[in-house]
């Protein structure tokens, strides 16, 4: 089902991954704010924040083709105008695709923790990781991040806050719904850290 969303809807709602700016003015027919999301999974919370925000415009990115398929499927279902998708790396994506001072925002809801010491290095979330941010947010925008793995959690809040362009951060955000991989660290036991930082 998802390989046959993948040809039957991708044309409507997918972006390739090319090594060149992104004309989101043009991609989506208005000028309006654009969130990316990292990594989404299978596109749920994504639909849903697209659904209930008509005014916001959303790019989401993954890796994973069953991710995609099921949300190019929910789009369908939704006959929503205001998302598009990238099947690729984030990074090569915020580096090459997106703009500097394009974005409102970028989501990271549970990104994979890689909880043993030796594997932190390939946490998503370094230094370099939010100087890129910083880049591709306007003033104003927010850096909105999510995990159930207290280290990481711990981790996030040191890196974002080393970086002055990031000097605050609030507990308080519109209720959104739950992801599968926060529902499972719940089922775990696992403690729900999320935080929104302003990029100033």
């Amino acid at each position: 089902m998802q390989k046959r969303a993948l040809e039957q809807y991708w044309p409507a709602y997918g972006l390739n991954y090319e090594p060149s700016q992104l004309d989101l003015i043009k991609i989506f027919g208005r000028n309006a704010k654009c969130i990316l999301e990292i990594g989404f999974g299978n596109g749920e919370l994504l639909v849903s924040m697209a659904t209930a925000n008509p005014q916001n415009d959303y790019i989401g990115v993954e890796v994973n083709e069953a991710g995609v398929g099921h949300c190019l499927l929910r789009l369908h279902e939704q006959s929503l105008t205001n998302v598009r998708l990238i099947r690729h790396d984030a990074i090569d994506v915020l580096r090459q695709q997106i703009p500097d001072q394009a974005l409102h925002g970028i989501n990271l809801f549970f990104p994979d923790p890689w909880p043993k010491k030796r594997q932190h290095k390939r946490r998503i979330v370094q230094a370099d990781f939010i100087t890129l941010l910083s880049r591709k947010i306007k003033p104003g925008g927010y850096f909105h991040a999510a995990t159930d793995w207290a280290n990481y959690a711990e981790h996030i809040d040191e890196t974002v806050t080393a970086d002055p362009i990031f000097s605050s951060s609030t507990t308080n955000f519109t209720q959104r719904p739950e992801t599968k991989f926060e529902l499972r660290g719940k089922n775990l036991g696992h403690e729900i850290w999320e935080r929104i930082y302003t990029r100033v």
